[in-house]
């Protein structure tokens, strides 16, 4: 399996104007978070992107896209129908290949030499299956994050069978049906927001979107649920950390993850040690 494209999907509606906001990266360079996602799924030898975006939304997207406009694909989700829908509007554009896929609201920073999305696109290619990337997170974040529940694999210290899927499970569901031994206790593994996906999950997306009553949203937790009865499906723990750019402090905390891990970081440090006495005068 060679994963050559990355669908990425920035049409939510109150999320919108996230990729659009500006980040001073780790090279000291400013870039919109566009940009950012942009070279992570390319660092991990994608060859094509496809962006979902809400109708209208292409121009201001691909200006914020910059240099790398040229290599991405706007499709519009011409109705508001869910997270899953917009995965699915990318149908055509996939083929039938299996597509690596990220949000366009989270920043991604690795721990490692290799970063987050190559670490993913090596696994599930090593492994020719379906890979979600996941991050072992504490139960107060369960609201903001589909979970997954497993076990290991024999000799693979951080790749999981996944057996069950919660789209923001309450702590009382996910400790009834999402604890996976060898996590500490409070911990669950929770979506990282970027999966490696197979042909499997767009016709799964196809069959549950025909059937969606009326105003109800389709998900990709839903379709991922299905998954492992259908095929060999794997959870990868990222080497590296997420940092989703839509909640409180999202952006001031995604700013200050790319200071402390860029070639700024004394010069930043210095400041908040300076700032941080001055408030204790």
């Amino acid at each position: 399996m060679k994963v050559r494209k990355a669908v990425v999907t920035a049409a939510g509606k109150s999320q919108r104007a996230l990729p659009l906001q500006r980040f001073v990266d780790r090279d000291g360079t400013e870039k919109t978070l566009l940009q950012i996602v942009t070279e992570e799924v390319l660092a991990a030898g994608v060859e094509e992107i496809a962006v979902i975006t809400c109708p209208g939304d292409a121009a201001v997207y691909r200006e914020a896209a910059g240099g790398h406009a040229g290599r991405i694909s706007f499709i519009e989700q011409e109705k508001p129908r869910g997270y899953g829908d917009a995965i699915f509007r990318a149908a055509d554009f996939v083929g039938g290949e299996a597509f690596v896929h990220l949000v366009s609201d989270h920043l991604y920073l690795s721990a490692s030499e290799v970063r987050c999305a190559a670490q993913l696109v090596k696994a599930a290619e090593a492994n020719s299956c379906a890979v979600s990337a996941v991050q072992a997170t504490r139960e107060s974040m369960l609201p903001y994050y589909g979970t997954v529940g497993g076990r290991r694999v024999v000799q693979q210290q951080k790749m999981y069978e996944v057996e069950t899927v919660m789209e923001k499970p309450t702590p009382t569901q996910a400790e009834q049906t999402l604890i996976v031994p060898g996590l500490r206790a409070g911990h669950y593994l929770c979506f990282f927001g970027m999966h490696v996906l197979t042909p499997a999950v767009m016709e799964i997306l196809q069959r549950q979107l025909a059937a969606l009553p009326a105003g109800q949203m389709l998900t990709l937790s839903g379709a991922l649920a299905e998954l492992p009865q259908r095929e060999k499906y794997l959870a990868l723990e990222i080497d590296g950390s997420r940092h989703n750019v839509g909640v409180k402090y999202g952006i001031l905390m995604a700013q200050m993850a790319l200071a402390m891990a860029g070639q700024d970081r004394e010069s930043v440090l210095a400041e908040m040690v300076e700032m941080l006495a001055a408030r204790g005068k």
